[in-house]
C-alpha cells in the first residue's frame, strides 16, 4: 500500500469526497473490480483536481508510466499501432487511482484477441425525465431476446442514467459478426414499441425515445468497468446486479460507500462470467 499524495484533495465537492477517499475506494473494490479489467485495453477518465476541474479521457499513456504497470501494443485499424495501459492487478489500479483516474473505462476483447471480443454490451440511454421503471421494463426487453437467441444477460447499473446488458461470449467471432448480432438484437428490442425505443445514431432523430445502443461492440469502443466510479456529484459506481434486484435498482443507486457496503455482504453477481460464453454466431442464426 503506497502514501496517497494529496489525500486531503476535494474530487467530489458536492460530496465531500476526496482523492484519499476515492483511492481507498478502489483498494477496497480491487478483489471484484480487477477480474474485470486483466488483461483489457483501457480507457482512463482523468480528473487530477477533481470533478469540478479539466478532466479527459486518456486511451493513450503519452506520459511516463512506471514499469510496473502494463502497457501493450494493439493494432490500430487502418495499420499500425496504439498503446494501452492494462491493470493486471490491485496495485496498478491504485496507482491509477492516485493519478486522478475517476472512471474505467474497458474493451469488449483482450489484448491478446482484440479482434474477438468476449463481451457484447447493449446499453440503455434514455432522453431527460424517462422513467426508471421505464428503463427496468426495457432491461428485461433485452434479456429476453438475448435468452431466446442462446445468450445469458447479466444486467448493470451503470453509475449514470441506465442501465448496460451484457451478453459473455466464446471469443470466436469477429467483431464485425458481434457488431451485428449487437444491431440485431437491439433492432428486434426497439421493433416492440418503435414510439418509445430507436436505434437511431442521430439524436435528432430519436425524438424523446430511449436509445439501444449497440455501437459500443465496435473495435476498440468501450463501456464502464464494473465497480468504477462516475466523474459526476453523488460518486456513484457502475454495478453489477442479479436481475431479481432490477426491480429496486436505480442507475446510480450506489454510491462510493453503499458500493463497499454492498460488497461487504455480497459476491459479484458477475463473478462466473466465463461460465456462461456463447458462440456470437450461433446466436446471429437464430435471430436470422
Amino acid at each position: 500500500m503506497t502514501e496517497i499524495s494529496h489525500a486531503d484533495k476535494l474530487y467530489y465537492p458536492a460530496d465531500g469526497l476526496t482523492k484519499g477517499d476515492v483511492v481507498e475506494y478502489y483498494r477496497a473494490v480491487a478483489g471484484v473490480m480487477v477480474p474485470h479489467l486483466r488483461g483489457r485495453p483501457l480507457t482512463l477518465r482523468r480528473f487530477p483536481d477533481g470533478i469540478e476541474g479539466q478532466g479527459w479521457f486518456q486511451k493513450h499513456p503519452g506520459e511516463h508510466f512506471p514499469d510496473s504497470v502494463r502497457v501493450e501494443r494493439v493494432p490500430r485499424r487502418g495499420g499500425g499501432t496504439d498503446e494501452y495501459v492494462v491493470c493486471d492487478d490491485a496495485a496498478t489500479l491504485e496507482y491509477l487511482a492516485g493519478q486522478g483516474t475517476l472512471e474505467f473505462h474497458v474493451w469488449l476483447s483482450t489484448v491478446d484477441a482484440p479482434e474477438r471480443p468476449d463481451r457484447l454490451v447493449l446499453d440503455l440511454d434514455p432522453p431527460a425525465g424517462t422513467p426508471v421503471a421505464e428503463l427496468r421494463a426495457v432491461a428485461r426487453r433485452i434479456r429476453d431476446h438475448c435468452e431466446r437467441a442462446g445468450l445469458t444477460p447479466f444486467v448493470q447499473a451503470t453509475g449514470g442514467r441506465g442501465f448496460h446488458v451484457l451478453a459473455p461470449l466464446d471469443a470466436k467471432s469477429g467483431t464485425e459478426v458481434v457488431l451485428e448480432l449487437s444491431r440485431a438484437l437491439a433492432g428486434r428490442v426497439a421493433a416492440d414499441d418503435p414510439d418509445r425505443l430507436t436505434t437511431a445514431q442521430r439524436k435528432d432523430k430519436r425524438g424523446d425515445r430511449i436509445f439501444l445502443d449497440a455501437n459500443r461492440n465496435g473495435y476498440a469502443q468501450t463501456f464502464v468497468a464494473p465497480y468504477s466510479l462516475r466523474a459526476r456529484p453523488g460518486a456513484a459506481a457502475a454495478t453489477p446486479l442479479d436481475w431479481r434486484e432490477l426491480g429496486k435498482a436505480e442507475p446510480d443507486g450506489w454510491s462510493l460507500a453503499k458500493e463497499k457496503q454492498r460488497l461487504a455482504r455480497k459476491e459479484d453477481p458477475w463473478r462466473d462470467l466465463g461460465a456462461h460464453a456463447a458462440s456470437a454466431e450461433a446466436a446471429l442464426r437464430k435471430l436470422r
